[in-house]
């Protein structure tokens, strides 16, 4: 029997997953077969019930990934929410376990994971001065990101101050105080960061990066970081890239993470729920996930 797989979303035809997914289990040696679903908030809960119904007829279902809008909605959909997803109301990955004849669906966050991992390896071990860009359930998981990177405090900068819930709930759950403050005029807060985190759609921060680009002219390397150039900004949209506000950034000398990275570490921390293998997961796992997507292979 070929087990299954998906990552779940809308749109969700530009999704890299299944290629990082198939990449994995591929080299595994491991017959799940990984694809893409488009799938609405409002048709969750029917698809939920489909998939449940399938997996108590054969067992064939081993996991979800779960991508925007569902990353809220899903916390309604499965039996439990463990970990960091828990406490967040945030989750992006469904397993599907085993318990005596009967299957449990139990969600995690392996946002956050890929995050601080993206983070860490671009040099960012600490942040004391951070901005996050978008206040959804990406967002969400960038709050306890930076809490595991030391963060006290964040300033998030959003489209439309009412509509950040979930940052908030997210600040309440791992203790870190954040401001929410309007989009526009961001771009000074966003220079002086020593990491910022955009989580906002693609092309939604192409604005905020002509303003960007103004504000790193005319300020001299004394109002930037210590270190006299921008900090390190992970951009989560991937398509297209190079996103206007990354180009903004690396040209002024900043570091910048494609959200490639983030979408590779999350999904590595999803192949190990998927294939019950755990910590037991071969390192040599990501390498191929890297190599399937065009992405650097990093020291781990």
């Amino acid at each position: 029997m070929t087990l299954r797989a998906a990552v779940l979303g809308h749109p969700i035809s530009h999704s890299k997953s299944p290629a990082l997914h198939r990449a994995a289990y591929a080299h595994l040696g491991v017959d799940i077969a990984y694809s893409a679903i488009d799938v609405t908030e409002a048709a969750l809960p029917d698809f939920m019930r489909q998939v449940r119904a399938e997996a108590r007829a054969d067992g064939s279902w081993r996991g979800l990934s779960v991508t925007m809008p569902l990353k809220s909605a899903m916390v309604a959909e499965v039996d439990e929410a463990r970990g960091v997803g828990s406490a967040l109301g945030v989750v992006n990955t469904v397993a599907f376990e085993s318990e005596g004849e009967a299957t449990r669906l139990v969600a995690y966050n392996t946002d956050v994971t890929g995050i601080v991992n993206a983070l860490r390896y671009a040099g960012a071990a600490s942040a004391p001065n951070a901005v996050i860009l978008g206040g959804g359930g990406t967002a969400a998981a960038a709050v306890a990101a930076l809490k595991e990177l030391g963060a006290v405090s964040a300033e998030v900068f959003v489209r439309d101050v009412s509509r950040a819930a979930e940052a908030r709930a997210a600040s309440a759950a791992v203790g870190v105080p954040i401001r929410v403050l309007p989009l526009a005029g961001a771009a000074a807060a966003v220079a002086a960061a020593d990491v910022v985190i955009s989580t906002l759609p693609p092309r939604a921060a192409d604005a905020l990066a002509g303003e960007l680009a103004e504000e790193l002219a005319a300020h001299p390397s004394s109002a930037l970081p210590a270190h006299g150039s921008p900090g390190v900004l992970l951009d989560v949209a991937y398509d297209p890239w190079p996103s206007r506000i990354a180009a903004v950034w690396q040209e002024a000398g900043g570091t910048v993470v494609p959200g490639l990275e983030m979408l590779i570490y999350q999904a590595v921390e999803q192949v190990r729920h998927f294939t019950g293998l755990g910590e037991a997961l071969p390192a040599g796992v990501t390498d191929v996930m890297c190599d399937a997507v065009g992405a650097p292979r990093r020291v781990f």
